[in-house]
């Protein structure tokens, strides 16, 4: 159930498109908030701010913030303008957006009839630290070509949660971001995964398209409890669409969780049984026997796929030029070196269809 805080503004420490982080004092003392400025307005020192806390009290290592529900004593302003598509809905925060694919959107005619991405590569991954990682790989081999991201609703719903990707757009490195289901707060909104993978091509023009979870993940140690079970989905979705789905594995040598050491179990049930098209498995060649372990793994799911074995070489210096931090569950680059790399293999691949 929800925990709930009343709070005072002490202190505004960063902010970024979306999402402002503060200090804010409580009963039991001063807690980190986040409030997302498109849905409550932006909070001021000194502002009183309903906070929930629940997140925080649990703990969460990705979501471990208190969020701002309310700024009560200055609201914001009814939003203008068009869009009908409510997401997050029926929920206390439920947002009306404009969807790419609704009918007052200017795109509504490019998507109405969009059936294909034209062979579009479509990289999917588990989780959303696979993200940076998976650029590395593509600007490595392939720098100059336009890269959107898709995110699921498996993690966090507000894209404007993901530092990342703010970081990224800055850079240049992600030409949008389109928010499917009930995730929002994308460059560009859409429905369905489906009409996101078509937004992410014929609106955003995009060459590649990276699909995961926003930020965040719910596991079980379950055989299908697992937000990322959306992975195998996505593969189908992209393939029903015309598009090339290359599956980035999920690989650890760092992870403490037997159940994810080497090819997590994710990715063996995710692309081994609810992917019912078939996909590039993009395997790195790693070194040494952690290497052979990793590929015995995947050779699993070469009776629906395609298993290619993907070269390193250069990607771990790809990789610690990355513009964002990398870090997977609290684990950095050279912590879990075997993930960040399985990563940037995937991306690797997507820029060798490319050429």
């Amino acid at each position: 159930m929800i925990r709930w805080r009343k709070g005072e503004v002490v202190r505004v420490r960063r902010e970024w498109p979306g999402a402002v982080e503060l200090d804010v004092a409580v009963a039991e003392g001063e807690c980190r908030a986040l409030a997302y400025p498109p849905l409550v307005g932006r909070p001021e020192v000194g502002d009183t701010v309903l906070l929930n806390t629940t997140a925080l009290a649990m703990g969460l290592g990705t979501g471990g913030y208190a969020m701002v529900v309310a700024v009560p004593d200055r609201l914001p302003q009814d939003p203008s303008g068009p869009g009908h598509l409510v997401k997050a809905r029926y929920t206390p925060l439920q947002a009306t957006v404009l969807g790419a694919d609704e009918q007052e959107s200017p795109h509504h005619e490019a998507l109405r009839d969009a059936d294909s991405v034209g062979g579009m590569p479509v990289v999917v991954a588990d989780l959303h630290s696979a993200l940076p990682a998976i650029l590395c790989g593509l600007y490595a081999d392939s720098p100059g070509i336009r890269v959107a991201y898709v995110m699921q609703d498996g993690g966090a719903l507000p894209a404007w949660f993901s530092m990342s990707c703010a970081a990224l757009r800055e850079r240049g490195w992600l030409c949008g971001v389109v928010t499917t289901g009930q995730s929002f707060g994308g460059d560009v909104e859409a429905v369905t995964l489906h009409t996101g993978l078509l937004a992410a091509r014929h609106v955003l023009g995009a060459d590649v398209a990276v699909v995961t979870q926003g930020p965040g993940n719910l596991g079980t140690g379950t055989r299908w409890g697992f937000s990322g079970v959306a992975a195998g989905e996505a593969v189908n979705a992209a393939a029903v669409l015309a598009g090339r789905p290359v599956a980035a594995l999920r690989v650890s040598e760092g992870d403490r969780r037997e159940r994810h050491v080497g090819v997590s179990h994710h990715s063996l049930t995710a692309y081994g049984r609810v992917a019912l098209a078939p996909a590039q498995v993009a395997v790195p060649d790693l070194p040494g026997a952690f290497g052979a372990t990793v590929r015995e793994q995947a050779a699993a799911l070469a009776t629906r796929h395609e298993i290619v074995t993907v070269p390193v070489d250069g990607l771990h210096e790809a990789l610690t030029a990355s513009p964002v931090r990398l870090s997977t569950m609290g684990r950095g680059l050279e912590e879990d070196l075997a993930y960040f790399v399985t990563s940037a293999a995937a991306g690797r691949h997507a820029a060798l269809l490319l050429s």
